[in-house]
């Protein structure tokens, strides 16, 4: 026989074998569906297994594919971080507006924020503005919002319609250079 709490944490005795019926109280035979009102359908019921699973949303599906178990320094909209040197960040995410040099992992600028200085990232989402030196040493994405200017080093590049890309563009980074090879910009 099945036990079950009340609100007030006495057990039941007859407790009914009805799993989806997350309400149960003796003491005034109130039900999901019964003389409540509710109509039984009104109820939701999630089971714990749907409860531990992630809401799928446009930053995660665009960050599925990486480890977000790391350090996250998110600037939020109206913030504006101005002459920093941000270092032992993995994800900075971008809605207000930085002026700062970095070295992380990951860089997702939203469509309302803009970076300016110099960054160097694995993978680099951007759907506001990004001015200055980038290096991204594996992937840039520009979505349709986007802009890009300055001096650019990728990996691999998507742009999406609409997305600008505009400066001194290279593919290839001066990490992936082999050694004794100097990179040079001539004029």
């Amino acid at each position: 026989m099945l036990r079950s709490e009340t609100l007030f944490g006495k057990r039941e005795a007859n407790s009914s074998n009805q799993p989806n019926q997350p309400f149960s109280s003796t003491s005034n035979n109130l039900t999901p569906g019964s003389a409540s009102g509710i109509p039984k359908a009104a109820i939701p019921v999630v089971s714990a297994s749907a409860a531990a699973e992630p809401v799928a949303t446009p930053a995660n599906l665009a960050m599925s594919g990486s480890n977000e178990t790391g350090s996250k320094l998110i600037v939020g909209p109206n913030i504006k971080l101005k002459g920093v040197e941000i270092t032992d960040c993995d994800t900075l995410v971008v809605e207000g507006r930085v002026e700062a040099t970095m070295d992380s992992r990951v860089i997702q600028i939203a469509e309302r924020g803009a970076f300016k200085g110099s960054a160097e990232i694995d993978i680099a989402e951007i759907r506001g503005e990004f001015d200055g030196d980038l290096t991204v040493r594996q992937k840039l994405v520009i979505y349709a919002t986007g802009k890009v200017s300055g001096k650019i080093r990728y990996g691999k590049l998507v742009i999406e319609e609409g997305g600008q890309l505009a400066g001194d563009v290279q593919v290839g980074t001066a990490a992936a250079a082999p050694k004794g090879l100097t990179v040079a910009k001539v004029g």
